[in-house]
């Protein structure tokens, strides 16, 4: 039965402390959140536990995220990143932060647009190829910043320092690059 609800349906019942929800949850995402998650740490092994932090996060922090005005798909991914590249930066000593609940609020619980467009993971999947063409039609140059700044978590400061360019370049690089992606998409009757 819990297959058959929305994600929306099952955070509500993660919400009231259903665990058969957040299994079908998890059971929903866990392959696409690994592959993202993996590609962010290089290491299948420290990507399974960052995947089972992230949903401990959420059963424990989900009174804390709106799904009225977020959908189950974006908080997931986002929170997936923000895991993986604390876990990444906690592995590599960049920041050695006291993890704290408060930590867990402030830095790794996503922090969403009320705009942000709903979409579920049948979407998403329906239109990758449309995705990975709006990316792909990017130049070179854009989508490794694009990259550094997702994949890799750096700042914009961090990106034109590591790419020795000035820091206007890095933000207008950026800009550009997710509004040619949006307008790629809008091509393509993706919202």
């Amino acid at each position: 039965m819990a297959t058959e609800l929305t994600d929306i349906e099952l955070s509500k019942r993660i919400l009231n402390k259903d665990s058969k929800a957040l299994e079908a949850l998890y059971d929903r995402y866990s392959p696409v959140l690994f592959t993202f998650t993996k590609r962010i740490v290089n290491d299948p092994a420290v990507a399974d536990e960052v995947l089972a932090d992230v949903f401990v996060i959420l059963w424990q922090k989900i009174s804390k995220l709106n799904f009225e005005h977020h959908n189950p798909y974006a908080v997931l991914i986002n929170l997936c990143r923000n895991k993986a590249l604390d876990t990444l930066r906690r592995l590599q000593n960049i920041e050695q932060s006291e993890y704290t609940s408060d930590y867990e609020d402030e830095f790794i619980l996503p922090k969403l647009s009320i705009h942000t467009p709903p979409n579920d993971l049948s979407k998403i999947l329906l239109n990758r190829e449309k995705i990975q063409f709006a990316i792909q039609s990017l130049t070179e140059a854009q989508q490794y910043v694009l990259s550094l700044a997702f994949y890799d978590g750096l700042t914009e400061s961090e990106i034109a320092s590591k790419l020795n360019i000035p820091l206007l370049t890095v933000k207008s690089k950026i800009r550009v690059a997710l509004n040619s992606i949006k307008e790629n998409l809008a091509k393509e009757g993706i919202q």
